[in-house]
């Protein structure tokens, strides 16, 4: 089991994928806590590295294709809410 913790911004910290059969806790900072599968954890991640790519102008595997110049290429924070077991 893999517990977290929901931070004052509503974020998670999550660098890489959890495996896809572990359980996982949220604690979320009004109280609450949800238990979510490590597959759906990491499908919230995917789409949240999605976002973050199309915002910056990044391809699908986070490089840019402009002129060179030093860009973050992934994320390491996951915003998450009550609910999103479901």
């Amino acid at each position: 089991m893999i517990n977290l913790q929901q931070d004052s911004e509503g974020f998670i910290r999550m660098k890489r994928h959890f495996p896809a059969t572990a359980a996982v806790t949220i604690k979320f900072s009004d109280g609450s806590v949800e238990e979510l599968s490590g597959r759906r954890l990491n499908e919230i991640y995917d789409s949240a590295l999605a976002d973050f790519r199309a915002q910056n102008q990044l391809d699908a595997k986070g490089f840019s294709r402009g002129p060179q110049k030093k860009v973050q290429t992934g994320i390491e924070f996951v915003a998450v809410h009550p609910g999103m077991g479901q």
